[in-house]
């Protein structure tokens, strides 16, 4: 019997106490819930948040820090602080437990994210729990993962789960906030990640982290067009997280119909960083959308960005919304002189005698979002 592959997700605010600093009691129940949940014949990577919320009154700030630096400062203190403590209570249930520490950076490059992938592999083989987190200490704000939701999302694609657990305070998604509105109704299962769904996920809920619910949908859509399930809820009484993983939790599950994309592709739609953007016109937006094909100079009807052969660009519609992403055969000055031209006058516009590409994003090389 294959073992099914769980990643498990835990916040800022689950791992903390009101003021900050690492809640030890937090950290000891859930390395129970996720023993408990190998015991049960999964096979589990944690993705924990907590680093700066646990090292920030260690360092000497008295709130947690907004600045940059001072928030790396407090993450390098607390990081270990965060390990230490996951690595005793682990212990006390016989589990090794290893860590990995990314950046997004990690995950644009693919040579380095299949090098991670292989690093996941042996811990997994040797019955190690691997507990990521974001390399805050040398992160910038531009390229964070908010608080580890899209993070986990990512892991999740990488590690080829069968489920992603995201932990919250809050037992699901509603269709408004249930602390406020007490009509509001939870949703127990969601098929498809609308705008609407969107609508009723609002913004970040919780002072101690920095994900609000809009993130965890934001991570569900990343993980379900993968191929991985997801559930966001509520972990706090023993047996919780298992019967999470058995599809009884409390809290929201989001359902995939996609199988489990090639590693190509995972990379391409939701590990790599776009370097540029194409506005295509309504007849090229139907031949990548609905018939399968490349993209072609002729349809495209604006360039933006600076970029290179074999970098990634993402491809945009003309009300500018986003179609999906591809590697792109011209450099972005190249694209520039030819957008609109049909293929027949693209060599004699360019001076190439001999252009092996025609097409700007051959549809084997191009994911639709």
């Amino acid at each position: 019997m294959v073992q099914q592959r769980i990643v498990v997700k835990i916040g800022s605010s689950s791992l903390t106490g009101p003021q900050g600093g690492l809640n030890h009691e937090a950290v000891q129940f859930f390395a129970a819930e996720i023993a408990a949940l190998q015991q049960g014949g999964y096979s589990v990577l944690l993705v924990t948040s907590g680093a700066v919320a646990a090292g920030f009154r260690e360092i000497g700030y008295t709130i947690r820090p907004r600045l940059l630096h001072e928030k790396q400062a407090a993450a390098s203190v607390g990081q270990a602080l965060l390990m230490r403590d996951y690595q005793e209570a682990f212990g006390k249930h016989g589990i090794v437990s290893a860590q990995i520490l990314l950046t997004r950076s990690d995950f644009n490059h693919r040579k380095r994210a299949a090098n991670a992938s292989m690093t996941i592999e042996e811990l997994l083989k040797q019955g190690v729990i691997p507990i990521i987190n974001e390399n805050d200490t040398v992160s910038v704000d531009e390229l964070k993962f908010g608080d580890n939701d899209t993070l986990s999302a990512l892991v999740a694609n990488l590690a080829k789960a069968t489920n992603l657990l995201i932990l919250t305070d809050m037992d699901g998604l509603y269709t408004a906030d249930p602390r406020k509105d007490p009509s509001a109704v939870r949703y127990e299962q969601i098929d498809e990640i609308t705008d609407e769904i969107y609508a009723m996920a609002g913004g970040a809920g919780s002072a101690v982290g920095t994900g609000g619910m809009r993130s965890k949908v934001d991570a569900a859509k990343i993980a379900t067009r993968g191929g991985v399930p997801v559930f966001v809820g509520q972990v706090r009484e023993v047996g919780d997280l298992l019967n999470a993983a058995n599809g009884t939790g409390k809290g929201t599950y989001f359902t995939t119909h996609t199988s489990s994309l090639p590693m190509k592709k995972q990379w391409l739609g939701f590990l790599s960083i776009p370097l540029g953007t194409l506005i295509v016109d309504q007849g090229a937006e139907k031949a990548m959308l609905h018939q399968g094909r490349s993209l072609l100079p002729v349809g495209i009807r604006q360039v933006e960005g600076q970029f290179h052969i074999g970098d990634v660009v993402e491809v945009q519609n003309l009300q500018k919304e986003v179609l999906g992403r591809g590697i792109v055969n011209y450099d972005h000055d190249q694209l520039q002189q030819i957008a609109g031209l049909p293929s027949t006058e693209i060599a004699a516009k360019l001076g190439i005698e001999d252009i092996q590409h025609l097409e700007a994003i051959h549809r084997d090389e191009w994911i639709t979002l």
